[in-house]
């Protein structure tokens, strides 16, 4: 039979045998993305992150996807420093990690990034002077309280977005990186946004460009200081049920805080660039199938009907 099934493919016309290579070259490419999906996801084994230093600094933690990170990272046996804007809500979600894991050291720095970024920068240093920072999550950044177009945006909100999201990031890493080259290990996790690879964003332009600057960033560095053991990753979470996102109840594709940090700790010092959460990434993966102009066909009718929601809620309140 195997002789007969030769003789048969002997006897085609050779663009028919390339035709038929190819087609197997293709669904082997295909199988072995898919086994290599399963295994990075589900089957390959976290890194033993203490490996990088004792302690670890958060940006942003008293709420969202930061806040999941500094009681995971708790969990793992870090000592923590916390860098928020509130003093109150640091103390609060000190309180509460202390609580839960009582062995855990904490300090916190009040920085307001988009304030004095330079002060606060400087502060930052005073307090890690010493200390064995091995992982850096940069997670603080902010967003449009609504959809809007471009020339809806006031020069307020334009003027944080690049702030936070572009220069509190760069400022931060600056300043932690130092005392990772000089002891030839780190951990830098950019927390990036959907919104930078999908094909559009509208109504959340300067936004999403700012995410893009932040998955490019920490593209650059990880090929700069890959071969001095520190590995920088950016994450690209899609929706998680946080206040930012207006998502109050966790689900499928919108998972806890706690859910999405336990599933993005397990991908720490592997790719530059990953999508932590499996179920964010077969959505990103059937968005990249469509055909751009129908998604972004979609995508401003759904923004548009949020930027609707936004401006009748916001003229309530003026009532």
């Amino acid at each position: 039979m195997d002789l007969c099934f030769m003789d048969q493919l002997k006897s085609q016309p050779p663009w028919l045998l390339l035709l038929i290579a190819l087609g197997f070259l293709s669904l082997l490419k295909r199988s072995l993305s898919l086994l290599k999906w399963v295994y990075v996801n589900f089957l390959r084994p976290p890194k033993n992150l203490k490996k990088y230093g004792s302690w670890a600094l958060v940006t942003g933690p008293t709420d969202g996807i930061g806040k999941g990170f500094a009681f995971e990272l708790a969990r793992q046996g870090f000592s923590l420093v916390l860098v928020g804007r509130n003093p109150d809500k640091l103390k609060d979600v000190s309180d509460s990690i202390r609580a839960k894991y009582r062995s855990t050291q904490i300090k916190t720095v009040v920085v307001d990034f988009s304030g004095d970024l330079n002060e606060g920068v400087q502060r930052i240093g005073e307090v890690i002077e010493g200390l064995d920072v091995g992982v850096l999550i940069n997670n603080v950044g902010i967003c449009y309280p609504y959809a809007k177009f471009y020339h809806e945006v006031d020069e307020k909100l334009l003027a944080d977005l690049i702030k936070v999201n572009i220069a509190g990031i760069t400022k931060v890493t600056q300043a932690i990186l130092p005392g990772m080259l000089k002891r030839k290990r780190g951990a830098i996790v950019n927390i990036g946004s959907g919104t930078a690879v999908i094909p559009s964003e509208p109504l959340y332009a300067v936004y999403a460009a700012t995410k893009a600057y932040i998955d490019q960033f920490s593209r650059c560095l990880y090929v700069e200081y890959k071969k001095s053991g520190i590995d920088v990753q950016c994450q690209i979470p899609l929706y998680v049920a946080t206040r930012m996102s207006s998502i109050k109840r966790s689900s499928f594709f919108a998972p806890s805080i706690d859910g999405y940090a336990q599933a993005a700790m397990r991908w720490i010092g592997y790719e530059p660039r990953c999508t932590p959460y499996w179920p964010h990434s077969l959505q990103c993966g059937f968005v990249s199938s469509l055909p751009e102009s129908i998604f972004d066909a979609w995508r401003l009718r759904f923004c548009l009907r949020v930027r609707e929601r936004g401006l009748l809620k916001e003229s309530r309140k003026k009532e």
